[in-house]
């Protein structure tokens, strides 16, 4: 995956080779159909200030005491809309509500000395690594040059606090990886999922970021995959799912999607940890009743598509059936299973936008 949601190619329309016949649509209409309504729906969920959450309150929020997670929902947003090509700087109705998003943003949080974004709405290093993420993916489509120059300034304290959390003393097992609070001195793969991907993405934007750092956090990321191995160490499976924890907690759908799509980020396209969760997910389809679906959902149609062959063809047709099966008439997803259901219908309307975007190629950090 090259260069993360930053420096936004231009669209990549199916492009025809000198003498070759067009290809064929990828897109049904039904996929089509179901990710304009979803874009319309999202839209008009947004606020005046530029915030795009679920609660009907029109208060204007003060700068630095943000409404609860609003800036990381936004950012999921953001990067939703993006992922289908509505960028901030686009002059249409959905770039100019993207705009405002962006804006709301960068405007909105107002970090601590050590750069940390998540304290603004209270969303912890969850909504610093989300929000990161979108604002490397963002640099360069800003709508206008003092949102731009705000951006940058984020985004560098941002990554200086994500790097300094990873230095935190921790066990072997937590090595490398992130939990809640930049003083964390444990992690999990969900959390530090969000972080690598913001590190990839910023590095790929030309920010400072140290290789060690990387791979420690692709070490960690190693270390949660849970196969039996030989005397060797050599899996004694082609097929395994990633945990939690490392070396305990559950294995579940979400958890293995996060992982794999993590590696492939980092370029570990052919690792062991890559192919045998891939083949886990093959062999074990999502289902909407589960625990993190949505979550889950990005992270495995987007891995899952760059497997490549039946890997992307099954995560394809399987993310497509129930996603436009369960969009509601005005356009929406809303969560169905355990603590999923608190986040709302913003952050799973975002995360099915993400999921089938996948043949849009709008966003870098997606792409191989």
């Amino acid at each position: 995956m090259k260069t993360p949601l930053i420096a936004l190619c231009a669209l990549t329309l199916a492009r025809l080779a000198g003498g070759q016949a067009p290809k064929q649509e990828l897109i049904s209409p039904q996929v089509k159909a179901c990710v304009e309504k979803a874009v319309a729906w999202l839209v008009k969920q947004q606020k005046p200030a530029g915030l795009i959450v679920d609660e009907r309150s029109d208060v204007r929020p003060k700068r630095g005491d943000l409404p609860s997670h609003s800036a990381a929902m936004t950012a999921l947003a953001l990067m939703g809309l993006a992922s289908v090509g509505h960028m901030p700087d686009d002059p249409t109705p959905e770039g100019q509500a993207a705009g405002r998003a962006l804006r709301f943003i960068v405007e909105g949080i107002e970090p601590d000395e050590n750069g940390y974004l998540g304290r603004s709405d209270r969303s912890r290093m969850y909504g610093h690594g989300i929000i990161s993420l979108t604002l490397a993916e963002m640099l360069g489509h800003a709508p206008d040059e003092a949102t731009d120059k705000r951006l940058r300034s984020l985004l560098e304290g941002a990554v200086k606090l994500i790097l300094r959390s990873q230095q935190v003393p921790k066990s072997e097992a937590n090595r490398g990886g992130w939990r809640y609070e930049p003083q964390s001195s444990d992690s999990d793969i969900s959390v530090s999922v969000w972080q690598l991907m913001a590190l990839r993405a910023a590095k790929n934007a030309g920010f400072d970021v140290p290789k060690a750092a990387i791979d420690n956090a692709v070490a960690y990321i190693k270390r949660s995959y849970r196969v039996e191995r030989d005397a060797n160490g050599n899996p004694k499976s082609d097929s395994a799912a990633f945990s939690y924890e490392p070396y305990g907690g559950r294995q579940t759908f979400s958890t293995t999607a996060a992982g794999l799509l993590s590696l492939q980020v980092c370029g570990e396209y052919d690792a062991l940890e890559v192919t045998g969760s891939a083949n886990w997910l093959l062999k074990s389809p999502p289902e909407i009743s589960e625990p993190w679906f949505f979550y889950g959902c990005y992270y495995y149609a987007q891995g899952m598509y760059q497997r490549g062959g039946d890997h992307a063809a099954t995560a394809r047709q399987r993310t497509e059936q129930i996603l436009v099966g369960a969009q509601s008439p005005e356009g929406n997803w809303f969560p169905r299973n355990g603590n999923e259901k608190s986040a709302g219908a913003v952050y799973a309307t975002s995360l099915a936008l993400l999921s089938l975007s996948v043949h849009h190629h709008y966003l870098p950090i997606y792409q191989k």
